[in-house]
């Protein structure tokens, strides 16, 4: 994990972390990727895990302040940190650009003992979906999407 994602990261602590990259292939800022990877709006399914199963507290509606629900904390040339909160566990997901590379780093903190319960098995899952967000991603901002 290279320290320049942590460094965006808003969390104090950090218990879970990941890093998923693609050579882009497309030129594109980062919340422009944010965008192509996540919506304006969240998915039925964004939902079910990030509402449903993860208890986020999302944004509702389209909002130049928010992706997919989550909070932009941060913006750079390079860069963009989106964060979103529930009673047991805080999340960031960061995306930086750079060299014809875009990638996705996931950072939580455990805010209560439930978050080192919930969040393990559902890692897996986030491991296996993650390459193709990206993929996708990269196939509708080639698309002109």
């Amino acid at each position: 994990m290279p320290e320049s994602a942590r460094a965006l990261s808003t969390l104090p602590v950090i218990d879970y972390a990941d890093r998923f990259g693609l050579a882009a292939g497309v030129d594109a800022g980062p919340e422009r990727w944010a965008r192509a990877m996540f919506g304006d709006v969240p998915s039925p399914g964004e939902r079910f895990i990030w509402r449903g199963l993860l208890g986020l507290r999302l944004a509702r509606g389209r909002s130049p302040d928010t992706v997919a629900g989550w909070r932009v904390a941060g913006r750079g040339e390079d860069w963009i940190v989106l964060e979103a909160e529930s009673w047991f566990l805080s999340g960031n997901l960061v995306v930086q650009v750079a060299d014809g590379r875009v990638a996705l780093s996931t950072f939580l903190r455990y805010e209560r003992r439930l978050g080192a319960v919930v969040w393990p098995p559902l890692s897996a899952v986030h491991r296996r979906l993650v390459p193709g967000v990206l993929r996708g991603a990269a196939a509708r901002i080639g698309a002109g999407h």
